[in-house]
């Protein structure tokens, strides 16, 4: 398997992550777990066939063009065949640029083409050139995106204080800074991000402890450095969100998809990478 990111233009760095590309055959057959990592993905199949497991829609096959919406909770992949597949990563808050009601699609992976027909069929095209080494139709389609869809900087500079603190920032501490009332960036922030601050706190905590859990340091340790109260607190949200325990997690990653592979397998569906 083969898994490169691309920077995308400066002027497009307040939107978009980074275009990513997957190539191959997955390192091992069978199910994987993906993860929420706090950012939207649209994502084009140039060849291959996948299939995914939500708690919406149970199994059902993966269509030529995707968008990945926000989740709270795993997934489960099984890809059917060698990976060809382009994808864009959005930025938190820009999350709205593809759907303005992100929480109909909370928790989904869809066919853009039911979302926007023209979209995906602009997004295909871009896709292809970029795959055959030609990227402007892909930085014309995303520059077009976001003069249509601007950022909330106050949303923008909360979602980045949340990362930065490991999603240690408090709420009400966010909601000052950005002038409005805890409820009002609540509902702001779902809006745009289609996640609630606590949520994205959360996914920001799993992502770090994911990482973390590719070493050996003891799971005390672990739970502190990424931003849990203790081992305990660590135990119940990662279980809320994986159905397992720490301990467990720790196995199934080490023994499914070999540590590091773990996490460069899931960047490439739903959860995005880590650097």
């Amino acid at each position: 398997m083969d898994y490169q990111e691309f920077p995308v233009p400066d002027a497009l760095r307040r939107h978009f992550a980074c275009v990513w590309r997957l190539t191959g055959a997955m390192p091992h057959a069978g199910v994987q777990t993906i993860y929420p990592d706090g950012r939207c993905e649209l994502i084009a199949k140039l060849g291959g066939k996948s299939r995914l497991w939500d708690a919406v829609a149970g199994w059902h096959d993966q269509a030529p063009t995707l968008f990945a919406a926000q989740r709270v909770t795993a997934v489960r992949f099984e890809p059917l065949g060698a990976m060809n597949d382009v994808a864009v990563r959005i930025q938190p808050a820009a999350s709205a640029v593809i759907a303005g009601d992100l929480s109909a699609l909370r928790d989904r992976v869809v066919n853009l083409a039911s979302l926007n027909g023209p979209l995906s069929r602009s997004f295909a095209a871009a896709a292809r050139e970029f795959a055959g080494g030609e990227p402007e139709k892909m930085w014309n389609l995303l520059t077009r995106l976001a003069a249509e869809h601007p950022i909330d900087a106050r949303i923008e500079a909360a979602a980045a204080r949340l990362e930065a603190t490991g999603g240690g920032a408090r709420i009400d501490a966010l909601a000052r800074a950005a002038s409005w009332s805890v409820r009002s960036l609540q509902t702001r922030f779902l809006a745009a991000v289609g996640l609630t601050p606590k949520e994205f706190a959360r996914v920001v905590r799993l992502q770090a402890t994911l990482r973390a859990l590719d070493g050996d340091s003891p799971l005390v340790d672990l739970a502190s450095d990424s931003g849990f109260s203790d081992q305990a607190h660590a135990t119940r949200e990662i279980k809320r969100v994986t159905g397992l325990t720490l301990a467990r997690l720790r196995d199934e990653l080490h023994r499914d998809r070999d540590g590091t592979a773990a996490i460069e397998i899931a960047a490439a569906f739903v959860r995005g990478g880590s650097g």
